[in-house]
């Protein structure tokens, strides 16, 4: 909503100012399908050419992501805790029965629980392998942590590859406009015997392509690759979480313990309260 929103305030302050101002939009009207054509073309080319496949298939995902928000809620940073705390109990209390709920995780009452983390195949897949090596005698803490780190940094460098490439994409637009409005010169001065009054309108409609290529890189493709950037950090620290609670369970920490850890690893706008998490490790309690 509120990418939606600075698309909305964007727009209205430059065109709203321009239009105060004096300036007429027929001249931008009348270029816009040409010069988008040009630099927007060229844009998505160039994005084409400079990426894999997988990047590609990937971006109009993020871009959604971008305007859903971040994906992870404080509901979610109690509930992987609540999920991370039911684990640890049952790894310590039987796990021959663990083996089960990590071998099969769809298939498990306790993923099943969590439907939202249960959706997420790389929280999923991050939780189950460190449970699988602890239980492959895998278990020294600062391994598994250092382990972990490098998983999540690996993680970290594949989500923000598009933000990345969108980035690159914002540099390139307004030299992509500036490539426009020479184009644009040229057809000008190919019919310098035309009145001044079309010689003009034939600068102005030039122009545009410089104006669109750094208004679009400035106004929409680099703030958008900004936010998914940090939505993407913000999905690090719900990783980063996960990690805390596992390498405290391996320090052998009380499981109460081990989920306050997590909870204090979480950052401030997302962290359960201690009563909320206390009340809903209450309840697990009550139903074990």
């Amino acid at each position: 909503m509120s990418g939606i929103l600075g698309i909305v305030v964007t727009f209205v302050m430059v065109f709203g100012g321009y239009l105060m101002a004096g300036g007429h939009l027929s001249v931008i009207l009348h270029s816009l399908p040409f010069e988008m054509m040009m630099i927007g073309g060229a844009a998505v080319g160039a994005y084409v050419l400079s990426n894999d496949m997988a990047t590609l298939r990937h971006t109009l995902g993020d871009i959604r992501r971008a305007f859903a928000g971040p994906r992870w809620t404080q509901d979610d940073h109690r509930d992987v805790l609540c999920l991370l705390y039911r684990l640890l109990r049952l790894a310590r209390a039987n796990p021959i029965e663990l083996e089960q709920h990590i071998e099969e995780p769809a298939a498990s009452a306790i993923f099943a629980a969590y439907p939202r983390i249960l959706a997420d195949a790389d929280t999923v897949s991050l939780i189950a392998d460190t449970l699988r090596s602890i239980g492959l005698n895998y278990d020294d803490p600062y391994q598994v942590e250092d382990m972990l780190a490098r998983r999540i940094a690996l993680m970290r460098e594949e989500g923000v590859h598009v933000a990345h490439a969108l980035q690159g994409t914002s540099d390139a637009l307004p030299a992509l406009g500036i490539v426009a409005a020479v184009l644009g010169v040229i057809k000008t001065m190919a019919a310098i015997d035309q009145p001044p009054e079309v010689l003009g309108k034939m600068i102005g409609g030039a122009l545009v392509g410089t104006f669109l290529g750094v208004f679009l890189s400035y106004g929409l493709v680099g703030p958008l690759a900004s936010r998914l950037a940090a939505i993407r950090r913000q999905e690090d620290s719900f990783h980063e979480v996960i990690k805390s609670v596992l390498v405290a369970g391996l320090h052998q920490h009380a499981t109460n313990l081990c989920v306050e850890v997590g909870r204090q690893a979480t950052p401030d706008a997302l962290r359960p309260s201690f009563t909320d998490l206390e009340a809903s490790l209450r309840e697990l309690k009550k139903v074990a």
